[in-house]
């Protein structure tokens, strides 16, 4: 059974779930458990470093992972950079979500309003 490990702050749209089973026979979604997700969406830009806080997060990919799985890895840029070389020498596949933006303008009440929709697209492999 492959899984995609989720290490991000959102849940997984529709699209998204078709997107990953479809293009990476995913046959199963593991999320973060509610403690762990809390210190994941939760990383203080106050800290100078940051390797202490994401043990924890290592600890339960190194557990709940295979190595055909895939992580998508997707948060504070320097949590996401060091999940992503954590993962990579465990030889699994990390991703991110890609989206493309439609802006609609309209006139509401003698004012111009700007609405952006971000629509799935596609996962990319990190490249590093």
């Amino acid at each position: 059974m492959k899984k995609m490990i989720l290490i991000f702050s959102h849940t997984l749209t529709n699209e998204q779930k078709q997107d990953a089973k479809n293009s990476f026979d995913i046959d199963e979604f593991l999320y973060l458990s509610d403690d762990l997700q809390k210190i994941w969406s939760n990383i203080s830009p106050d800290l100078q470093t940051i390797q202490d806080i994401l043990k924890p997060i290592k600890k339960f990919i190194k557990t709940n992972s295979n190595q055909d799985d895939v992580i998508l890895i997707q948060g504070d840029f320097g949590a996401v950079f060091s999940m992503v070389i954590f993962c990579k020498n465990l030889e699994l596949k990390t991703l991110y979500a890609t989206t493309k933006r439609e802006a609609k303008e309209y006139i509401e009440d003698g004012k111009l309003i700007k609405k952006s929709v971000f629509k799935h697209r596609r996962f990319r492999e990190y490249g590093c």
